[in-house]
């Protein structure tokens, strides 16, 4: 009996483990695609190797940011410090983070964007930075700048 129990957590362990994991777009126009799909706006990490990781271990890495992630937005990460993506990556990561005013990393901004003749266009709906409170003060603000009429 103390066997079954035992696999019976390991299994559920597992799952909920699982059910954390976030998918972490890295391509723009795949996240654009979608974004529009799916009618959902995009939080878009930007980041580099070396800044603080305050908001991937005390915001991204909690199961209600998961929770809350998985039915309101998507994700893209944008490492500016990434030596493996491409130039055309670099360049374009770097342009949209001057677009979105980004001054200091780590960086969140909310947008959607849709492409038309090949031209890209974004529609910035906010930013936010690290704030010490935990997810569910993380998620309140962001639910302020997704939501604002409510």
């Amino acid at each position: 009996m103390t066997k079954k129990i035992l696999i019976l957590l390991f299994f559920l362990g597992s799952f909920f483990m699982h059910s954390q994991n976030l998918v972490w777009r890295t391509n723009m126009t795949d996240a654009i695609a979608i974004s529009n799909e799916q009618r959902k706006p995009m939080l878009i990490l930007f980041t580099a190797s070396g800044v603080p990781e305050n908001l991937q271990n005390e915001i991204f890495k909690t199961p209600d940011f998961a929770v809350w992630s998985r039915d309101n937005v998507i994700l893209v990460k944008l490492d500016l410090s990434d030596i493996n993506a491409s130039d055309g990556d670099k360049e374009q990561n770097l342009k949209l983070k001057n677009a979105f005013g980004v001054e200091n990393l780590p960086e969140v901004c909310y947008a959607s964007a849709s492409i038309r003749k090949n031209k890209t266009t974004f529609s910035a709906l906010g930013k936010m930075t690290y704030k010490p409170g935990g997810a569910q003060s993380w998620i309140s603000e962001s639910n302020a700048i997704l939501h604002p009429s409510e």
